[in-house]
């Protein structure tokens, strides 16, 4: 078997991520040798892997599904907003410059096929199936000529292609139907059936659509997943929407007496890896928050300014929500406060920026003794040490390279050499992602935390974050499992799109 299959969506958020890393988790456990790819990825999420390549996350996440080790090779092209106009392009893992939008989809995305088919090829060599992700919606006609991440590669590979849908968002029926119809005959010819995700009630309401869909089309319907809560893991795009109210809270309540620890996470602009927090959501009894009023800091127990691509804009962003004063306040009072990456820099003194905005000479808030200088090249690493009495790991992904120039050591080696970041009362900062995924090292910070804010919080001995990532995977398993069409779903992986798929003309049912 060397097979594969790419998974598209009606729309971005429709549950490709997810789907894709389901299929992943049920194949490995069919005893099939299965990798994920995704030939371009737009995200603010990313990962760094073993070689030092920086990769989407939820590739990261789906190569976990799979039980492989992530690789460039299952993310060659990753966009890093850096605007609403232009993006940093990460290619092969590396960093190789800034592009406007209309300037990498006119001309630069092209060249870059050869790039993703080259390394899909390479993928489907070592393993038995390839299980690909498609990106925003295959009926983007304005963007096919250059596609490289959903039609441009199935047809360059002559994967099949199965289309998910939300039907959480109503349409889910005229989405399949108008997403097929706007495809060429020869996109068409590839596309094999739908999924369709998120359904709540009985499954009878909703088998005579079904049955009418077959009829118009003439493809078959792979699977119908249920609404399933707390799967929105390591999501690409952020919060796509408001982040009024978003909360990512623990469904384990906290032993009967003691307190529940409150984390106000700063939705500052750009922000990327905000999944550095979920590992604090997993602890019984912990509730974050987003937020972008100071008034939303007041009963936090913790605050995290998290990591961004836009440092200097974060900055300004504080100052002008008055979110700044509040951070400052509570330093004064000795409430705790967590900067990550991007938020450990705005924490510093001063910040050199030459790179990312151009600003120049930038004073921060000035509550950690650091300060930073932005450099061309990318720092991407993966490392190891100690803090708190307790071994950590995470990985690194910035320009700003940061002069501590006082405070307490974080984060230090094996003989007690500092290797990042500091620590000025409960004020502490930084560059390291994941590190709240190492579980004594965050069940040690979280006490260090509840002391400092008077709570009687005393965190779960035996919460492992990367049990709680294996089980939240062996769910995407499940339901594709036992909601899926798994044997239509495997002879569509090994034999390819059925012969014969009829054609839809736009407007026009078959």
């Amino acid at each position: 078997m060397s097979g594969g299959l790419l998974v598209a969506g009606t729309t971005s958020d429709a549950g490709k991520s997810v789907v894709t890393a389901g299929i992943c988790r049920w194949l490995v456990r069919q005893g099939v040798k299965v990798a994920p790819f995704k030939g371009q990825n737009m995200s603010l999420n990313s990962f760094v892997t073993r070689e030092g390549a920086e990769i989407g996350r939820a590739q990261a996440m789906q190569a976990q599904a799979a039980r492989v080790e992530p690789s460039a090779l299952m993310n060659p092209v990753l966009l890093k907003p850096g605007s609403d106009r232009s993006s940093q392009v990460v290619l092969m893992g590396r960093p190789v410059g800034e592009l406007s939008a209309s300037g990498y989809h006119g001309g630069r995305q092209e060249a870059l096929l050869g790039t993703v088919v080259d390394c899909l090829e390479r993928l489907r060599g070592t393993y038995d199936a390839v299980i690909c992700e498609g990106a925003g919606s295959p009926a983007e006609i304005n963007l096919r000529r250059t596609d490289i991440v959903n039609m441009g590669i199935a047809r360059a590979a002559r994967l099949p292609v199965v289309v998910v849908g939300d039907i959480d968002r109503g349409g889910v029926f005229a989405s399949f139907f108008g997403t097929t119809a706007l495809l060429s005959p020869e996109d068409q010819a590839l596309v094999a059936g739908y999924i369709v995700n998120k359904f709540r009630g009985d499954v009878s309401l909703l088998e005579p659509g079904i049955d009418m869909l077959r009829g118009l089309t003439g493809r078959h319907t792979y699977g119908i997943l249920p609404f399933a809560h707390g799967l929105g893991i390591d999501e690409e795009d952020g919060l796509r929407v408001s982040l009024r109210g978003a909360v990512r809270e623990s469904v384990v309540a906290p032993p009967v007496g003691e307190d529940v620890l409150r984390v106000a996470v700063c939705a500052v602009p750009l922000m990327s890896n905000f999944t550095d927090v979920d590992a604090l959501a997993a602890e019984p009894g912990v509730v974050v928050r987003f937020v972008d009023r100071p008034e939303e800091l007041a009963d936090a127990d913790l605050v995290v300014v998290p990591g961004t691509r836009g440092t200097v804009r974060a900055l300004e962003w504080l100052r002008e929500r008055g979110l700044a004063r509040e951070l400052a306040r509570r330093a004064a009072e000795g409430r705790p406060v967590l900067g990550i990456c991007g938020g450990f820099q705005v924490l510093g003194e001063h910040i050199d920026d030459e790179v990312e905005s151009r600003a120049g000479s930038v004073t921060g808030l000035g509550l950690l003794p650091v300060r930073v200088r932005f450099a061309a090249e990318k720092t991407l690493a993966r490392p190891t040490g100690e803090a708190l009495g307790e071994r950590v790991e995470g990985y690194e992904i910035h320009h700003g390279v940061a002069e501590v120039l006082g405070g307490d050591r974080f984060i230090s080696d094996d003989d007690g050499h500092s290797l990042d970041g500091c620590r000025v009362g409960a004020v502490w900062g930084t560059h390291w992602h994941g590190a709240l995924e190492s579980d004594g090292f965050r069940r040690r910070f979280l006490e260090r935390v509840a002391s400092a804010a008077g709570r009687r919080f005393v965190p779960a001995p035996d919460t492992s974050f990367g049990v709680l990532r294996e089980e939240q995977l062996d769910r995407l398993g499940d339901l594709i499992e036992e909601h899926a069409d798994t044997d239509a779903l495997m002879r569509l992986i090994e034999q390819g799109a059925p012969a014969g798929l009829p054609f839809i003309a736009p407007g026009a049912p078959a």
